[in-house]
C-alpha cells in the first residue's frame, strides 16, 4: 500500500511535487481497489490507467511494475525496519527487535479495517505479489546486516550479522498457511534468538 494508505508522515511539497504525489495516489488508489474488486491476474495496466484517467506512459512513470502499484514502500519499510534494530529499548536483543517489528507488519490487518485486511488477503493470496514482496524485502539484508555489525561492534561483512539479517527478513513466510501466524513468526525468531546466543551479541 502506498504511504497515504499507511499513515507514513511526509514533508510539505511544493505544488510541482503535490501534483505529482497526487497523481500517483490516484493510479495507486484505482489500482488496489480493481484488484480488490477482481483480482490482481484479472486487471490489466491499461485498466488502471484508465481508471485514474493518466495514460499507461504516466503510469509506467510512476511505477516500473505492476507489483509496484501494490507495494510502494521499499524505502519507509527499510527505514523501519533499520530503527527496529536502532532505536530498540535497551536490554532487548536484535533478534527479539526483528520479531517484534515482524510481528507488527504482519499483523497490521488484525484489527485494522477491512480494506486494510483485504490488502493483506490480496497479498497473500497472489503468487506473483507473494514473491514481489520477498524479494523486495531481502534487498534490504545487506543494509540489516551493516546495521547489525554497528550496533554490536562486529567488522563490516561479518557472516554471523549477514546470517541473521538473512534469516529475519526470510522468517515472515513462516506465517504463510498457519492458523496461528503470530506462533508460527516467533517461532522462528526463537531459533534465531538461540544461534545469536551462541555467537554473542
Amino acid at each position: 500500500m502506498t504511504s497515504t494508505e499507511t499513515g507514513a508522515a511526509a514533508a510539505p511539497l511544493g505544488r510541482r511535487e503535490r501534483k505529482k504525489a497526487a497523481t500517483r495516489q490516484a493510479i495507486a488508489d484505482a489500482a488496489l481497489r480493481l484488484f480488490l474488486e477482481r483480482g490482481y491476474d484479472d486487471v490489466g495496466i491499461r485498466e488502471i490507467a484508465d481508471a485514474a484517467d493518466v495514460s499507461t506512459t504516466t503510469l509506467f512513470k510512476h511505477f516500473p511494475a505492476k507489483e509496484a502499484l501494490v507495494l510502494d514502500e521499499d524505502e519507509e519499510q527499510e527505514a523501519r525496519l533499520l530503527a527496529s534494530v536502532r532505536e530498540r529499548p535497551a536490554g532487548q536483543s536484535i533478534p527479539a527487535a526483528l520479531r517484534e517489528h515482524a510481528l507488527r507488519y504482519r499483523m497490521a490487518a488484525a484489527g485494522a479495517d477491512e480494506r486494510f485486511a483485504a490488502f493483506f488477503d490480496l497479498v497473500d493470496g497472489t503468487p506473483a505479489l507473494r514473491d514481489y514482496v520477498q524479494a523486495m524485502w531481502l534487498r534490504h539484508t545487506v543494509a540489516l546486516a551493516a546495521a547489525i555489525a554497528e550496533d554490536c561492534g562486529r567488522p563490516e561483512g561479518d557472516p554471523a550479522c549477514t546470517a541473521l539479517a538473512h534469516f529475519a527478513l526470510e522468517a515472515p513466510r513462516a506465517a504463510r498457511g498457519h492458523d496461528d501466524p503470530r506462533a508460527a513468526i516467533t517461532c522462528a525468531f526463537a531459533l534465531l534468538e538461540r544461534g545469536w546466543l551462541s555467537v554473542g551479541e
